[in-house]
């Protein structure tokens, strides 16, 4: 008897390693769009979670940015309960406007943001939530975060785990999981924004990446992959560094030490700023380069200047020696600067 194609076979593959180590019985989400890669994902936890004693379901988020995306997000669950999977959960989420009070730069940062918030939310809470980013996805987020001068933290990618997030995909091409749909006999639904070339992520899969292809060979995605783990290594060296600078300089005041924060390496120093202004509540995904910048500059460059204001309607001053996080009214401290956030 033939085996399953090669693409199928893959894909399980990688989801019954990203499944190792689960508990028997728990719930695993595969977070699905109706897409290509998030219908080859879904299909593969439908098989291979009942052998690891999970129980593998599905979830679908309406971002409501399309006329009938409510109809859609139906066929979804439809699509996702057809293949065995329960429970199923589709999630209507609204997305706050670019700009607006949450400062995200642009659509697809909202989006992100709404459907994080909403994958947090699901009760009761899986075990883990499966998300079909591929190797293609992996090297486009590496070439944007290099036309926008990102750094090393941005550069690195998407990760593998992140808290109960698996990517099981990131090995894996987009053809394959086209190849695995068809095998399975599976019809993706094609996001009119995927095709839309007003999105920066449409222009850098449908012009930029071929175009390098074209030109240095094929093996581009590949090697833009790889190098986003090997510079993921090094960030999440650096955050430990810093995550114990912040243990180092916690004294149980508000806010942050500006003279201990100026004898941090920079890199170091960069990511206590971020990691206290997220804690403070500022959305990661509107959080930039050059607020981190400006909060530096209170610390390094300090002349009696302004505060910096940060997404999220945050304030980051200096006051009495220390940096200060405010949201509205109220003053409050950062919270646990030996967290980090940033990871994917």
């Amino acid at each position: 008897m033939a085996g399953p194609h090669p693409a199928v076979a893959a894909i399980r593959l990688a989801v019954r390693a990203a499944l190792a180590g689960l508990p028997p019985g728990d719930v695993v989400l595969a977070a699905c769009s109706g897409g290509a890669d998030s219908l080859a994902l879904a299909a593969a936890l439908a098989f291979e979670g009942p052998r690891l004693g999970l129980r593998p379901g599905g979830v679908t988020i309406d971002h409501g940015l399309q006329p009938g995306s409510a109809e859609q997000a139906g066929r979804v669950t439809g699509v996702l309960a057809g293949l065995g999977l329960d429970p199923v959960h589709a999630v209507r989420v609204t997305v706050a406007r670019p700009g607006g009070a949450g400062g995200y730069p642009g659509p697809e940062a909202a989006a992100r943001a709404a459907r994080y918030a909403a994958l947090d939310e699901i009760a009761p809470a899986p075990a883990a939530i499966l998300l079909g980013h591929t190797l293609d996805d992996q090297a486009e987020t590496v070439l944007l975060g290099l036309a926008r001068g990102s750094g090393a933290r941005a550069l690195a990618g998407m990760a593998p785990v992140s808290g109960r997030y698996r990517r099981p995909l990131l090995g894996v091409r987009r053809a394959q999981t086209r190849a695995a749909c068809a095998a399975l006999r599976l019809t993706p639904w094609e996001d009119p924004h995927n095709s839309d070339p007003g999105y920066a992520r449409v222009r850098v899969r449908r012009v930029l990446l071929p175009a390098l292809e074209e030109q240095l060979g094929p093996g581009v995605a590949e090697a833009l992959a790889r190098t986003a783990g090997q510079l993921r290594a090094d960030a999440d060296a650096l955050d430990e560094l810093a995550a114990a600078a912040g243990r180092r300089i916690a004294d149980g005041q508000p806010g942050l030490p500006a003279g201990a924060l100026a004898a941090q390496p920079p890199a170091v120093r960069s990511r206590l700023l971020r990691a206290a202004a997220l804690a403070a509540g500022a959305p990661a995904g509107a959080l930039s380069h050059q607020h981190v910048t400006q909060m530096e500059a209170l610390v390094t460059g300090w002349h009696g200047q302004r505060g910096v204001d940060l997404p999220g309607r945050i304030r980051c001053q200096r006051r009495y020696d220390r940096l200060i996080f405010a949201a509205g009214p109220r003053t409050r401290a950062p919270g646990a600067i030996g967290e980090l956030s940033g990871r994917d």
